[in-house]
């Protein structure tokens, strides 16, 4: 009885986190201005040169919307590890936070798509 009890719980919590969208929110560059001082997810792709050291002051780019007729850009500063697969038009996921103009991202939070993984299979049709 106390087993199903605790299962039921957490059967509730589970279905409340993913339906209260616990997480944090992911937009693009044409969304970010309407989110200053909030914690969330950039999404874009990398366009432009990349300039500066990601571990000696901060790596900045320009980041693009993916979608929208607007082509949205934001100034990016990020520090810390970068993903193998970081180069210019690549997809990327950064989490950070809208200050004065620049989307500072928290440190290790750059993750890069795959193309592969999000393109459609093609048929042998």
């Amino acid at each position: 009885m106390i087993a199903l009890s605790v299962a039921a719980v957490l059967a509730v919590f589970i279905v409340y986190t993913s339906i209260a969208g616990a997480g944090t929110p992911e937009i693009g560059p044409s969304t970010v201005g309407q989110h200053v001082g909030e914690d969330v997810l950039l999404v874009g792709t990398v366009v432009g040169h990349v300039g500066g050291n990601a571990h000696a002051g901060g790596m900045r780019f320009l980041l693009k919307d993916d979608h929208g007729a607007a082509v949205a850009r934001t100034r990016v500063l990020y520090s810390g590890s970068v993903p193998d697969l970081f180069r210019t038009g690549r997809q990327i996921v950064v989490e950070g936070t809208l200050r004065n103009g620049t989307f500072v991202a928290k440190p290790g939070s750059l993750v890069t798509k795959c193309p592969s993984k999000y393109t459609p299979a093609k048929s042998n049709a």
